[in-house]
């Protein structure tokens, strides 16, 4: 049967709202332009001027933060961020979100997000060494979750173990703000040499423009306007916006870019993520101040009569666009063809400033560069603070439980808390053999061998400090405070490994910027990261931001708690740290560092036990918490003291808990007598960490610690956890209480 075919649509409202096209946006287009978009133009316009792919809504906030200091190579605006290691190398990372995909079609959701952000690293010259993930499930009973978590986790797992990278750490937390919108965000980290990156730019007029990788087909065709929108009934309905990827043939890729890229033939390479085709082309002419024309007809595909919308719109992966150098095509060819991907010429870079497109012999798309980037609408929205945090951020009168021994049971059976080996056992973390601390400590630590990426002179091993952190119930009660709280933690978590911070890259995850008090809630969040980023001298190299995570069903709309994930990189460089997970035997001195804190405010304890997310989140003492950030990294240096732990989730309590779970059980007592013992046990504040060592070390460790507070809590051994006057319980309790979460739900 005859039918139009999609260039020949005619252009009205309708077909612009649907695209999700505002009455101004389109006015300002049909202005640039001079005239009505065709069909496939509006789709690129659509694309392009997304949310996920404009940042209209954040730009201008984003500008605020910190991206400079004197590690930093390359900052946000590229693929990724790049930070120098020294010894002529470079960490190059990002972190990105796939949370819409994930949500509708959990195993290739989780899959292609982890593959997209492994091109992110790769297309800049950088071999990933390691992945992190920072996952965000609704309530553990409920049996959508019950769904997505075992199809998440055998997507990141699948995609990132056929690949041969290691996922060495992450995070998995649980609340009833995520029942219709899980987060699923996905982190990488490569090494280069820091003379041999690549940038994603198109220029040198006449240089040809090369399509890589997989062929096209129809999969994951408006994929950036479907995560640039909230969720509703029908959601499922979008489950032919998802991507399906393939790790095997994106190891071919990976291997085949890394090989071209020891040739003098790249001027610019992109990864064909978001939008495809369309954005690979339009950012790296926007980079380049080109213009671009490409063939349609060139472009390789899997699918028999693709239209130019949806050659441009697919977002098919395992896809790349270079551009090489004139006369240097048929060896760029060569290399692909050896590792059997497509590699065809599907265009050339122009000087006139236009993004062109043909198709059977006709210019099917003629857009000026700049309306596609730099001119897309940016947004300084409206913001309110929320009215119900007058009444949130105040803590109520609450009685101190009976039996703080069942309130720390239930604390280490909360699946925050809980035993996370179920997920991440899942993952291969060990392949590569660097993987020195593994996931389920403070942070990951992953050695750099000597040589390996090519570096000269080296001066000895280092090691990638990495860790990802977010307390979504903080930034909830105090998004400025909260944020900034997580900054601070995840600098902490690098310490108890010996890690310098060198860079942070974010994935801000919030509901929808339309309404003022989501958009508070970002801006907020914001100023709290710039804060605290610039306190510590932590610069945000790269990041992403996932927006219109919000659920509609009938009249009532449910966002998020406000998420911004965080994962930030360090360097150790030294001998391999003598630490241990747990306790590692009787005899040892347990001490706190930091002030005792009694912080409840937005603590786990009271929304666990009590049923309150309330109060003020703790907030940061900078020059106390960076004195204690160089004491734990001076006691990981000696190598005298075998365990250190920082204090977070559950507080103190918890933090014990934790050390007695190796078998090898404390007695403690509290000092401060006169303040609330669920206070003492279950406060959150800030600060804090725990550490245990021989008692004949004691001045050694004064010495190193310098100013940072101390106190002496007690010795290990036994095999209970005592706190004198308040709990005793067998270390087998605790065990079963934490180990038995998630594989009970989910069995």
């Amino acid at each position: 049967m005859n039918r139009a075919l999609p260039t020949d649509l005619p252009i009205d409202d309708a077909l612009v709202k649907e695209h999700g096209i505002r009455e101004t946006e389109y006015a300002h287009a049909l202005e640039v332009l001079g005239r009505v978009p065709s069909y496939t133009e509006l789709g690129v316009i659509s694309v392009m001027w997304s949310e996920h792919c404009s940042y209209k809504s954040s730009r201008i906030h984003l500008k605020t933060l910190p991206t400079e200091g004197p590690t930093v190579l390359i900052g946000p605006g590229e693929n990724a961020g790049a930070v120098d290691l020294g010894d002529g190398l470079a960490a190059v990372f990002k972190m990105e979100s796939h949370n819409h995909p994930s949500f509708i079609e959990p195993y290739q959701g989780a899959a292609t997000g982890v593959g997209g952000i492994l091109r992110d690293v790769f297309t800049m010259g950088a071999r990933p060494v390691a992945n992190l993930n920072s996952l965000r499930f609704g309530s553990l009973d409920l049996p959508k979750t019950k769904q997505l978590i075992p199809g998440v986790v055998a997507g990141i797992g699948g995609y990132g173990n056929c690949m041969g990278i290691p996922t060495v750490g992450g995070e998995t937390r649980f609340h009833e703000s995520y029942n219709g919108n899980c987060l699923v965000n996905a982190f990488t980290v490569g090494v280069v040499e820091k003379d041999k990156i690549f940038l994603g730019t198109a220029a040198g007029v006449g240089n040809p423009i090369l399509y890589v990788g997989a062929a096209t087909g129809r999969d994951g065709i408006h994929g950036a306007t479907m995560a640039s929108a909230e969720f509703g009934e029908d959601s499922e309905e979008k489950r032919p916006t998802v991507q399906v990827g393939d790790p095997f043939m994106e190891k071919l890729l990976l291997e085949a870019c890394l090989e071209l890229m020891q040739e003098d033939c790249i001027v610019g390479i992109q990864d064909m993520g978001a939008a495809g085709l369309t954005s690979s082309s339009v950012e790296m002419a926007g980079r380049g101040g080109s213009g671009i024309v490409m063939d349609l007809d060139q472009v390789p595909m899997r699918e028999e009569g693709m239209t130019p919308y949806e050659i441009l719109l697919s977002e098919s992966q395992e896809r790349m666009l270079l551009v090489v150098r004139e006369g240097t095509q048929e060896q760029v060819k060569a290399i692909f063809e050896k590792w059997d991907l497509h590699a065809a010429v599907v265009g050339r870079v122009t000087d006139d400033g236009m993004w062109r497109c043909r198709w059977h012999g006709q210019e099917v798309a003629a857009m000026p560069v700049p309306l596609l980037t730099d001119e897309a609408p940016a947004y300084d929205r409206p913001q309110s603070r929320p009215t119900w945090l007058d009444e949130a951020q105040t803590l109520p009168e609450i009685a101190e439980p009976a039996d703080l021994g069942e309130v720390l049971l239930s604390l280490m059976a909360h699946p925050d808390v809980a035993d996370k080996s179920w997920i991440f056992r899942q993952y291969d973390h060990e392949v590569g053999t660097d993987t020195v601390i593994k996931p389920g400590a403070d942070a990951a630590l992953v050695r750099i061998k000597p040589g390996a990426y090519g570096q000269k002179d080296s001066k000895g091993t280092k090691y990638l400090g990495l860790v990802a952190d977010c307390n979504g119930r903080h930034v909830y009660l105090d998004p400025e405070t909260g944020t900034a709280g997580q900054v601070a933690e995840a600098a902490r978590n690098l310490a108890c490994v010996g890690a310098v911070p060198l860079g942070l890259t974010d994935c801000l995850n919030f509901g929808n910027p339309e309404k003022p008090e989501i958009m508070w809630q970002f801006a907020q969040s914001i100023v709290g990261m710039g804060q605290a980023c610039r306190a510590m001298e932590v610069p945000v190299v790269s990041g992403n931001v996932s927006l219109y995570n919000e659920t509609t069903v009938g009249d009532t709309a449910t966002a998020i708690h406000p998420t911004p994930g965080l994962a930030m990189v360090g360097l150790y460089e030294g001998e391999i740290p003598k630490l241990n997970p747990t306790l590692p035997e009787a005899g040892l001195q347990i001490a706190l560092l930091g002030d005792l804190g009694a912080h409840l405010g937005a603590s786990l304890y009271l929304y666990n036990w009590h049923g309150l997310e309330r109060g003020m989140p703790p907030a940061v003492d900078y020059p106390s918490e960076l004195a204690l950030h160089a004491a734990l990294r001076a006691l990981v240096n000696c190598r005298e003291v075998p365990y250190l732990h920082d204090l977070s989730d559950g507080g103190l309590g918890v933090a014990l808990a934790e050390a007695c779970l190796g078998g090898v059980g404390a007695t403690v007592s509290l000092p401060g007598s006169a303040e609330r013992k669920d206070a003492l046990l279950f406060g959150e504040s800030h600060g804090r960490a725990i550490i245990a060592f021989e008692p004949a070390k004691l001045d050694q460790v004064k010495a190193l610690i310098g100013q940072v507070p101390m106190t002496l809590l007690g010795v290990s051994g036994g095999e209970r956890l005592s706190v004198q006057g308040i709990l005793d319980l067998p270390i087998s309790e605790l065990d079963q209480a934490w180990s038995s979460t998630l594989p009970e739900t989910l069995s």
